[in-house]
């Protein structure tokens, strides 16, 4: 049984429990979170909703996090906090997010690990330099759900669906992102031959104050991301990781578009760039 565990059951891990339980990406959702009933209760209510939305996933919660032993995708999502100001600041990061997730990890040697948050860049980056865990195992999946913003308002200035909208985000949200138009399509065709440039210029100033995503978008991003991991998708996903020399650059985490399967990351794509794109992109990764 395909078993999805999410660290935190706030408004993100909620958002991506109920995610994946509707769309049946994981056969089993396990939330985890310190916090007495919070993540039993959150589990019972998403399962109580199976029969009016018509899925069958088995959703539990609890406060004992070595239940995840064996899961087959580890979720970082956000602690429960009613009330907190800032839900970016619940999102697992930080010192206490990195002692945490060290103790997950000796419970998870070889699963890979979803960062869901959008702040979750530098525990990602002090994981991997400090811990040592492969780069194939941590997998932000924010950029995501930048893209698919991105994607629904180019449908609205081209009036059609988002699914017919493809392209990608490259770069390191927050401090800079790039979005390669020239590789961008929409129903197959050029996006920078199907829109103007009026509309172009519309749609970047916009696209620019769309960071960060709000849970729920967060939440859809990071379940497709482990149901891509969980099925082997047979698509590009743009996500967060350390770079391994995209884009000539090594050690910093920034977004790229990876193939993803059971393993976790199996590549990374390199867009073909125009020379701006390529400056643009440099610079954000050097920030």
């Amino acid at each position: 049984m395909q078993t999805a565990a999410i660290i935190g059951a706030g408004e993100l891990g909620g958002a991506i429990a109920h995610a994946l339980a509707r769309r049946q990406l994981a056969r089993r959702v396990l939330l985890v979170d310190s916090a007495g009933t919070v993540a039993a209760g959150k589990a019972l209510d998403i399962q109580q909703s199976g029969a009016i939305e018509g899925f069958g996933t088995q959703i539990s919660g609890t406060t004992d996090p070595s239940h995840i032993i064996g899961c087959h995708v580890c979720i970082v999502a956000d602690r429960h906090a009613p009330g907190a100001p800032d839900l970016q600041k619940q999102e697992w990061q930080g010192e206490d997010g990195y002692a945490h997730l060290l103790r997950i990890i000796e419970m998870l040697p070889d699963t890979p690990i979803v960062f869901g948050g959008a702040a979750q860049a530098p525990l990602i980056a002090q994981l991997a330099r400090e811990a040592g865990i492969a780069r194939s195992r941590l997998i932000g999946s924010a950029p995501e759900a930048l893209a698919s913003a991105i994607r629904s308002i180019v449908a609205m200035e081209a009036s059609c669906s988002p699914t017919e909208v493809a392209l990608t985000v490259l770069g390191a949200p927050p401090t800079g992102f790039v979005v390669p138009w020239s590789e961008a399509s929409i129903g197959g065709y050029a996006l920078e031959q199907t829109l103007t440039q009026v509309q172009l210029a519309r749609i970047s100033a916009r696209a620019a104050r769309l960071w960060p995503p709000g849970p729920f978008a967060l939440g859809q991003a990071a379940a497709y991301v482990a149901g891509a991991i969980l099925h082997s998708a047979r698509r590009a996903f743009s996500v967060l990781t350390p770079l391994h020399g995209e884009f000539g650059v090594r050690g910093r985490v920034g977004a790229v578009p990876a193939m993803l399967a059971p393993p976790g990351i199996v590549s990374t794509r390199v867009p073909s760039l125009s020379v701006r794109e390529r400056v643009d992109v440099e610079s954000a990764l050097s920030r």
